[in-house]
Protein backbone atom coordinates (compact mmCIF):
# COMPACT_ATOMS: atom_id res chain seq x y z
CA UNK A 1 0.00 0.00 0.00
CA UNK A 2 2.82 2.28 0.51
CA UNK A 3 4.22 1.75 -2.67
CA UNK A 4 1.04 2.37 -4.50
CA UNK A 5 0.97 5.98 -2.18
CA UNK A 6 4.45 6.54 -2.61
CA UNK A 7 3.65 5.73 -6.93
CA UNK A 8 0.55 8.25 -6.49
CA UNK A 9 2.11 10.85 -4.83
CA UNK A 10 5.00 11.20 -7.06
CA UNK A 11 2.63 11.14 -10.04
CA UNK A 12 0.65 14.18 -9.00
CA UNK A 13 4.42 15.58 -8.35
CA UNK A 14 5.15 15.27 -12.00
CA UNK A 15 1.90 16.27 -13.28
CA UNK A 16 2.28 19.76 -10.60
CA UNK A 17 5.98 19.92 -12.60
CA UNK A 18 5.39 19.66 -15.67
CA UNK A 19 1.86 22.01 -15.84
CA UNK A 20 4.07 24.63 -14.32
CA UNK A 21 7.37 24.01 -16.95
CA UNK A 22 4.64 24.83 -19.61
CA UNK A 23 3.27 27.38 -17.49
CA UNK A 24 6.75 29.29 -17.82
CA UNK A 25 6.86 28.11 -21.77
CA UNK A 26 3.79 30.39 -21.80
CA UNK A 27 5.27 32.99 -20.21
CA UNK A 28 8.31 32.93 -22.21
CA UNK A 29 6.36 32.38 -25.67
CA UNK A 30 4.90 35.85 -24.46
CA UNK A 31 8.14 37.75 -24.22
CA UNK A 32 9.46 36.76 -27.12
CA UNK A 33 6.44 37.14 -29.52
CA UNK A 34 6.44 40.90 -27.76
CA UNK A 35 10.07 41.31 -28.49
CA UNK A 36 9.43 40.55 -32.17
CA UNK A 37 5.93 42.87 -32.75
CA UNK A 38 7.63 45.53 -31.38
CA UNK A 39 10.44 44.82 -32.96
CA UNK A 40 12.74 46.09 -30.42
CA UNK A 41 15.64 43.54 -31.15
CA UNK A 42 15.94 43.96 -34.52
CA UNK A 43 15.83 47.80 -34.16
CA UNK A 44 18.18 47.88 -31.06
CA UNK A 45 20.74 45.68 -32.08
CA UNK A 46 22.75 46.74 -29.54
CA UNK A 47 25.39 45.24 -27.34
CA UNK A 48 24.74 44.99 -23.24
CA UNK A 49 26.92 47.51 -21.43
CA UNK A 50 28.27 46.12 -17.80
CA UNK A 51 25.64 49.56 -16.57
CA UNK A 52 22.88 47.28 -18.05
CA UNK A 53 24.08 44.17 -16.13
CA UNK A 54 23.69 45.68 -12.71
CA UNK A 55 20.16 44.33 -11.38
CA UNK A 56 21.62 40.31 -12.29
CA UNK A 57 22.59 38.58 -9.35
CA UNK A 58 24.43 35.69 -9.56
CA UNK A 59 25.12 32.33 -7.51
CA UNK A 60 28.19 31.35 -8.96
CA UNK A 61 27.35 27.89 -6.40
CA UNK A 62 23.76 27.12 -7.97
CA UNK A 63 24.56 28.39 -11.53
CA UNK A 64 21.57 30.91 -11.06
CA UNK A 65 21.05 34.43 -12.29
CA UNK A 66 18.28 36.33 -10.75
CA UNK A 67 17.01 39.97 -12.02
CA UNK A 68 15.71 41.76 -9.25
CA UNK A 69 12.70 44.46 -10.25
CA UNK A 70 12.26 46.77 -7.20
CA UNK A 71 8.09 46.29 -5.75
CA UNK A 72 8.19 42.71 -7.13
CA UNK A 73 9.42 40.79 -3.53
CA UNK A 74 12.47 41.68 -4.13
CA UNK A 75 13.92 42.09 -0.56
CA UNK A 76 12.88 38.36 -0.24
CA UNK A 77 14.75 37.34 -2.98
CA UNK A 78 17.68 39.04 -1.98
CA UNK A 79 17.33 37.49 1.08
CA UNK A 80 17.02 34.20 -0.45
CA UNK A 81 20.38 34.69 -2.93
CA UNK A 82 22.32 36.00 0.51
CA UNK A 83 21.71 32.38 1.70
CA UNK A 84 22.30 30.38 -1.15
CA UNK A 85 25.92 32.19 -1.96
CA UNK A 86 26.32 32.61 1.79
CA UNK A 87 28.39 29.54 1.72
CA UNK A 88 26.71 28.68 4.97
CA UNK A 89 26.92 31.99 5.84
CA UNK A 90 22.60 32.56 6.80
CA UNK A 91 20.21 29.99 7.00
CA UNK A 92 16.96 31.86 7.37
CA UNK A 93 16.29 34.63 5.12
CA UNK A 94 13.85 36.34 7.21
CA UNK A 95 16.81 36.28 9.90
CA UNK A 96 18.41 39.34 6.96
CA UNK A 97 17.40 42.37 7.73
CA UNK A 98 15.97 44.49 5.28
CA UNK A 99 18.52 47.17 4.77
CA UNK A 100 21.55 44.54 4.54
CA UNK A 101 20.22 42.55 1.48
CA UNK A 102 19.94 45.87 -0.25
CA UNK A 103 23.80 46.64 0.74
CA UNK A 104 25.38 46.24 -2.61
CA UNK A 105 28.47 44.44 -1.32
CA UNK A 106 26.30 41.87 -0.12
CA UNK A 107 25.34 39.85 -3.75
CA UNK A 108 27.29 39.50 -6.78
CA UNK A 109 26.02 41.00 -9.60
CA UNK A 110 26.90 40.23 -13.31
CA UNK A 111 28.18 43.16 -14.39
CA UNK A 112 31.19 42.54 -11.89
CA UNK A 113 32.82 39.63 -14.47
CA UNK A 114 34.87 40.09 -17.68
CA UNK A 115 33.11 39.83 -21.14
CA UNK A 116 33.83 36.09 -21.38
CA UNK A 117 32.79 35.65 -18.00
CA UNK A 118 29.82 37.00 -18.55
CA UNK A 119 28.77 35.59 -21.64
CA UNK A 120 29.29 31.87 -20.52
CA UNK A 121 27.05 32.77 -17.62
CA UNK A 122 24.19 34.41 -19.68
CA UNK A 123 24.66 30.63 -21.70
CA UNK A 124 24.89 28.35 -19.53
CA UNK A 125 22.89 29.73 -15.94
CA UNK A 126 19.24 29.33 -15.24
CA UNK A 127 18.56 33.10 -15.30
CA UNK A 128 14.81 34.13 -13.73
CA UNK A 129 13.40 37.07 -13.03
CA UNK A 130 9.82 38.28 -11.23
CA UNK A 131 7.18 40.56 -12.73
CA UNK A 132 4.08 42.36 -11.37
CA UNK A 133 1.35 44.50 -12.71
CA UNK A 134 2.64 47.19 -13.98
CA UNK A 135 0.27 49.83 -12.33
CA UNK A 136 -0.12 47.98 -9.11
CA UNK A 137 4.41 48.17 -8.93
CA UNK A 138 4.07 52.16 -9.72
CA UNK A 139 1.49 52.53 -7.51
CA UNK A 140 3.34 50.42 -4.90
CA UNK A 141 6.18 52.37 -5.30
CA UNK A 142 4.81 55.74 -4.98
CA UNK A 143 3.39 54.62 -1.46
CA UNK A 144 6.60 53.50 0.00
CA UNK A 145 9.08 56.21 -1.40
CA UNK A 146 7.02 59.40 -1.01
CA UNK A 147 4.07 58.36 1.78
CA UNK A 148 6.35 57.45 4.31
CA UNK A 149 7.74 59.87 6.13
CA UNK A 150 11.28 57.66 7.19
CA UNK A 151 11.84 58.11 2.82
CA UNK A 152 14.03 61.58 3.86
CA UNK A 153 16.25 60.80 0.85
CA UNK A 154 13.78 60.12 -2.11
CA UNK A 155 12.18 63.31 -1.02
CA UNK A 156 14.99 65.66 -1.02
CA UNK A 157 16.17 63.52 -4.50
CA UNK A 158 13.07 63.50 -6.08
CA UNK A 159 10.09 65.00 -4.05
CA UNK A 160 11.28 68.62 -4.19
CA UNK A 161 12.22 68.20 -8.10
CA UNK A 162 8.50 67.15 -8.31
CA UNK A 163 7.01 69.59 -6.60
CA UNK A 164 9.26 72.43 -7.94
CA UNK A 165 8.29 71.80 -11.80
CA UNK A 166 4.39 70.05 -11.51
CA UNK A 167 3.27 72.49 -8.47
CA UNK A 168 1.74 76.32 -8.89
CA UNK A 169 2.35 78.50 -5.81
CA UNK A 170 4.53 75.58 -3.29
CA UNK A 171 5.03 76.45 -0.36
CA UNK A 172 9.07 77.13 0.54
CA UNK A 173 8.38 74.29 3.18
CA UNK A 174 7.16 71.76 0.13
CA UNK A 175 9.86 72.99 -2.10
CA UNK A 176 12.32 72.68 0.65
CA UNK A 177 11.33 68.79 2.19
CA UNK A 178 9.54 67.44 -0.84
CA UNK A 179 7.62 64.85 1.51
CA UNK A 180 4.28 65.84 0.17
CA UNK A 181 4.02 64.84 -3.41
CA UNK A 182 0.66 64.03 -4.52
CA UNK A 183 -0.24 61.48 -7.27
CA UNK A 184 -0.85 62.92 -9.76
CA UNK A 185 2.11 65.24 -9.56
CA UNK A 186 4.08 62.10 -9.76
CA UNK A 187 2.31 60.80 -12.95
CA UNK A 188 2.83 64.15 -14.28
CA UNK A 189 6.54 64.05 -13.92
CA UNK A 190 6.84 60.52 -15.11
CA UNK A 191 5.22 61.31 -18.54
CA UNK A 192 7.00 65.21 -18.62
CA UNK A 193 9.61 64.13 -21.76
CA UNK A 194 11.58 66.51 -19.89
CA UNK A 195 12.27 63.98 -17.07
CA UNK A 196 13.79 60.92 -19.27
CA UNK A 197 15.70 63.32 -21.18
CA UNK A 198 17.31 64.57 -17.78
CA UNK A 199 18.14 61.00 -16.45
CA UNK A 200 16.90 57.00 -16.70
CA UNK A 201 13.83 56.54 -14.13
CA UNK A 202 14.68 55.28 -10.59
CA UNK A 203 14.53 51.58 -10.54
CA UNK A 204 11.77 51.68 -8.11
CA UNK A 205 9.37 53.20 -11.60
CA UNK A 206 11.99 52.15 -13.78
CA UNK A 207 10.22 49.23 -16.54
CA UNK A 208 10.99 45.96 -16.40
CA UNK A 209 11.58 45.79 -19.74
CA UNK A 210 14.93 48.22 -18.97
CA UNK A 211 15.86 47.08 -15.87
CA UNK A 212 16.07 42.93 -17.05
CA UNK A 213 16.20 43.46 -21.18
CA UNK A 214 14.16 40.61 -21.82
CA UNK A 215 14.60 41.01 -25.47
CA UNK A 216 18.34 40.86 -25.32
CA UNK A 217 18.60 38.53 -22.09
CA UNK A 218 16.62 34.66 -22.59
CA UNK A 219 14.96 34.00 -19.31
CA UNK A 220 13.99 30.78 -18.27
CA UNK A 221 11.52 31.28 -15.89
CA UNK A 222 9.71 34.15 -15.29
CA UNK A 223 8.15 34.36 -12.17
CA UNK A 224 4.59 36.37 -11.52
CA UNK A 225 3.61 38.62 -8.07
CA UNK A 226 0.64 37.16 -8.38
CA UNK A 227 1.88 33.63 -8.17
CA UNK A 228 4.87 34.66 -6.32
CA UNK A 229 4.93 31.79 -3.83
CA UNK A 230 4.19 28.55 -5.96
CA UNK A 231 6.70 30.41 -8.35
CA UNK A 232 9.53 30.80 -6.28
CA UNK A 233 9.36 27.20 -4.48
CA UNK A 234 9.21 26.17 -8.04
CA UNK A 235 12.61 28.26 -9.13
CA UNK A 236 13.95 26.66 -5.35
CA UNK A 237 13.32 23.24 -6.37
CA UNK A 238 14.57 23.44 -9.86
CA UNK A 239 18.00 24.92 -8.32
CA UNK A 240 18.46 21.25 -6.17
CA UNK A 241 17.43 23.35 -2.58
CA UNK A 242 13.70 23.62 -2.73
CA UNK A 243 14.25 20.80 0.58
CA UNK A 244 15.71 23.18 2.77
CA UNK A 245 14.64 26.40 1.74
CA UNK A 246 11.52 28.13 1.01
CA UNK A 247 10.06 31.16 -0.13
CA UNK A 248 9.62 33.49 3.11
CA UNK A 249 5.77 33.83 3.19
CA UNK A 250 5.08 37.10 4.84
CA UNK A 251 1.40 38.34 4.10
CA UNK A 252 1.87 42.23 4.32
CA UNK A 253 -1.75 43.87 5.15
CA UNK A 254 -0.14 47.37 4.04
CA UNK A 255 0.56 45.75 0.26
CA UNK A 256 -0.82 47.53 -2.49
CA UNK A 257 -3.74 45.80 -4.15
CA UNK A 258 -5.47 46.13 -7.36
CA UNK A 259 -8.58 48.09 -5.61
CA UNK A 260 -6.17 50.21 -3.96
CA UNK A 261 -4.68 50.97 -7.28
CA UNK A 262 -7.90 51.86 -9.51
CA UNK A 263 -8.16 54.51 -6.39
CA UNK A 264 -4.97 56.45 -6.69
CA UNK A 265 -5.89 56.00 -10.68
CA UNK A 266 -9.16 58.02 -10.33
CA UNK A 267 -8.17 61.70 -10.17
CA UNK A 268 -5.88 61.02 -12.82
CA UNK A 269 -6.91 62.88 -16.39
CA UNK A 270 -7.59 60.50 -19.07
CA UNK A 271 -4.88 62.01 -21.16
CA UNK A 272 -2.43 61.63 -18.29
CA UNK A 273 -3.37 58.41 -18.15
CA UNK A 274 -2.74 57.22 -21.82
CA UNK A 275 0.63 58.58 -21.76
CA UNK A 276 1.44 57.20 -18.94
CA UNK A 277 -0.08 53.66 -20.05
CA UNK A 278 1.70 54.12 -23.11
CA UNK A 279 5.22 54.91 -21.16
CA UNK A 280 4.53 51.01 -19.31
CA UNK A 281 3.13 49.60 -22.40
CA UNK A 282 5.80 46.57 -23.39
CA UNK A 283 5.50 45.47 -19.60
CA UNK A 284 2.42 44.89 -19.81
CA UNK A 285 1.94 42.61 -23.13
CA UNK A 286 5.13 41.57 -22.51
CA UNK A 287 3.96 39.74 -19.00
CA UNK A 288 0.82 39.17 -20.56
CA UNK A 289 -1.51 41.65 -17.96
CA UNK A 290 -4.26 43.21 -19.67
CA UNK A 291 -5.44 47.08 -19.77
CA UNK A 292 -6.95 47.85 -16.57
CA UNK A 293 -10.35 48.40 -15.98
CA UNK A 294 -10.24 51.30 -14.25
CA UNK A 295 -8.12 53.12 -16.91
CA UNK A 296 -9.89 55.96 -19.32
CA UNK A 297 -7.82 55.89 -22.14
CA UNK A 298 -8.01 58.31 -24.96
Amino acid sequence: LDLIFFFFFFCILQFEFSSTAILHQTRRDQVSDTCRASSVSSRKRRVLTPNDLKHLVVDEDHEMIYCYVPKVACTNWKRIMMVLTGRGKYSDPMEIPANEAHISSNLKTLNQYSIPEINHRLKNYMKFLFVREPFERLVSAYRNKFTRKYNTSFHKRYGTKIIRRQRKNATQEALRNGDSVKFEEFVAYLIDPHTRREEPFNEHWQTVFSLCHPCHIHYDLIGKYETLEEDSNYILRLAGVGDYLKFPTNAKSTRTTDEMTAEFFQNISSEHQTQLFELYKLDFSMFNYSVPSYLKLD
